[in-house]
């Protein structure tokens, strides 16, 4: 991944921060104030190019990244240069909500697609989660579903074939597109290629390309380019064994 230039986007700027909103309000009450504050942060947007770095491991992110559009992943390199992709980013997540109180990243970040990015400091980042209550549950919650992601990826890994974690990944994408608007019952724009996810799913390109034709000869699902169409949501979900009950932790009041 290499760093990239940015510009700004009205337009992008004037729809961009409701992935937030929305990401945030599903799992906390936002009061109009906190909504109003999460749409305001739309004036500090960029949009980034494709496979551009937002983080490096090891520097201090100085705050936190938020994804507006677009999409992005964590990855880690090795010595010798082999990447794996270990989560994936889209709008309304937050790159590093940790940046707050970290000063060193432990993983690098870059833009997958042409993205929308906002840019929150760290002392506003404090701010907003010591000032406002909505926003502090609401990302202590995104961030509990973020964890509870990685554990999922990592049980896929060790005890599902080729088969059914491709089948988890794109049941799992699906929700958490649809949960900001930007995915329906047909399917959705998948903005990783086939190289990215033989990378994250821990498979050979040619196992990769063998496992999309299977889901499509089931007739559950169809990779053309860059959409994934859904030809059959339950016989994918049944592949998958797929339960989103991971992706709505359940904060005590």
């Amino acid at each position: 991944m290499t760093a990239g230039g940015a510009c700004p986007s009205h337009e992008t700027r004037r729809q961009g921060p409701n992935a937030l909103v929305r990401r945030l309000a599903r799992h906390a009450d936002l009061s109009d104030a906190e909504t109003g504050l999460l749409n305001r942060l739309s004036t500090a947007t960029r949009l980034i190019g494709p496979r551009s770095d937002l983080v490096r491991e090891g520097d201090d992110p100085g705050g936190a990244h938020v994804i507006l559009s677009g999409a992005a992943c964590r990855y880690k390199l090795r010595p010798m240069g082999t990447r794996h992709i270990v989560s994936y980013l889209l709008p309304g997540d937050i790159c590093d909500a940790d940046g707050a109180t970290v000063q060193r990243a432990d993983f690098s970040a870059a833009t997958l697609v042409p993205s929308t990015v906002a840019f929150i400091p760290r002392p506003l980042l404090r701010e907003l989660t010591a000032m406002h209550d909505g926003i502090a549950r609401g990302l202590r919650a995104a961030k509990l579903a973020e964890e509870a992601i990685l554990r999922m990826w990592l049980a896929n890994l060790g005890c599902r074939s080729a088969l059914e974690r491709t089948a988890h990944l794109f049941c799992e994408l699906l929700e958490r597109l649809r949960a900001v608007g930007l995915a329906g019952e047909a399917g959705y724009d998948l903005p990783m290629t086939q190289i990215d996810l033989s990378i994250t799913l821990g498979m050979s390109t040619v196992h990769m390309n063998r496992t999309l034709h299977e889901l499509r000869r089931q007739a559950a699902a169809d990779l053309r380019g860059r959409t994934l169409h859904i030809l059959d949501r339950a016989r994918l979900a049944s592949i998958a064994e797929f339960d989103p009950s991971y992706l709505r932790p359940v904060l005590a009041s």
